[in-house]
């Protein structure tokens, strides 16, 4: 938070108004995220108040929580369904996208060497069934990892992996460009980490209520330096429950975060 800028709270700044929202745990009963279908309703019925234009759903994938692709997909599916019902309690227009949040571990390793990384294929799918042209889940990624390769990784929060560069790097051979999540939360990484990633061509996602404060001061103001930088690539809201979203559309950002978050981020109403 800059020091005597005025400030107001999240819900009447205008930061989610046609937002893509790229990281979230709205996806119902798949991680510690949100628990069931009605809450995650309840959270995009919200989210269309606000205003946002598009969601990710990037459930987490690691060794402790190994979800698969079909499973994934199955239940997105199931969401889909029934967040377009109008006898619903919710029938909405938020463009709804299925990715995946890879902790950068031994099962991350393998499913990247396999190219068994999570995209959602609904448009593609779609657009070669007007078509008329019938291909598989597996050419439908081959075509999605030529343009909308941008894996989401996380480490631990304190210590870094001993390999992370090398594993950035096979991303990229692979034909990815690796987007790392919510890096301002990172406590072993300072300046020079982050420059040294960013001319490893990895791209970066600002978790907003960093912004605000929700992880404490220290993750505030290295959040405000990176975006004051320029270094961040992608918004989202790492959104674990109705309850957390509610709360954090309460707190306070200031108005020269705000302003600094529309200026030097254009992609957080759009892509890369």
């Amino acid at each position: 938070m800059w020091p005597f800028s005025k400030s107001q709270p999240v819900v009447a700044s205008g930061i989610l108004c046609e937002m893509t929202d790229y990281h979230s745990h709205i996806l119902p009963g798949v991680d510690d995220g949100v628990k069931t279908m009605n809450e995650s309703l309840q959270i995009l019925a919200e989210m269309k108040h606000q205003g946002v234009r598009k969601v990710w759903f990037t459930p987490h994938i690691m060794e402790d929580i190994p979800n698969t692709n079909a499973g994934l997909r199955e239940r997105f599916q199931e969401l889909k369904e029934k967040f377009r019902k109008p006898e619903d309690a919710y029938c909405g227009t938020v463009e709804l996208n299925l990715a995946a949040e890879y902790m950068m571990d031994s099962l991350f390793a393998e499913r990247l060497e396999a190219d068994d990384l999570l995209f959602d294929a609904g448009d593609v799918r779609r657009l070669f069934q007007l078509s008329g042209v019938n291909v598989t889940d597996s050419e439908i990624d081959g075509i999605l990892k030529e343009s909308v390769g941008y894996p989401l990784g996380e480490t631990t929060g304190f210590t870094p992996p001993m390999n992370l560069l090398p594993v950035l790097k096979r991303i990229q051979t692979k034909g990815y460009r690796p987007l790392l999540a919510h890096p301002e939360r990172y406590l072993y990484m300072g300046t020079s980490y982050y420059c040294m990633l960013k001319q490893e061509q990895v791209a970066f996602q600002l978790n907003l209520p960093s912004l605000t404060g929700a992880y404490g001061t220290y993750i505030q103001k290295k959040a405000v330096s990176l975006l004051k930088a320029g270094m961040y690539d992608l918004t989202g809201t790492d959104m674990h429950s109705s309850k957390y979203f509610k709360e954090w559309l309460g707190t306070r950002i200031g108005s020269r975060d705000r302003d600094m978050l529309w200026a030097h981020f254009p992609a957080c109403r759009d892509g890369l």
